[in-house]
């Protein structure tokens, strides 16, 4: 898992796989799902990241069960 933030546009991305782009679905109008060819799920965008999610909340993330291959 890799999350990245786009300063300059505002956007936060939470990528779960990497693969080739199928489709997304948009879920609100500041939330989208990137799927693969198989429907699988890519990532998840978040527009609008710094009016929804503080620097606090961003500067201390953390992974709770996390399923282990």
């Amino acid at each position: 898992m890799k999350i990245t933030f786009d300063k300059e546009a505002d956007a936060l991305y939470i990528e779960f796989n990497t693969g080739e782009f199928g489709s997304n679905k948009k879920i609100d109008n500041f939330t989208i799902i990137d799927f693969d060819k198989k429907g699988n799920i890519l990532g998840i965008e978040l527009l609008n990241a710094s009016q929804r999610i503080t620097r606090e909340s961003l500067s201390d993330i953390s992974f709770k069960n996390l399923i282990k291959v």
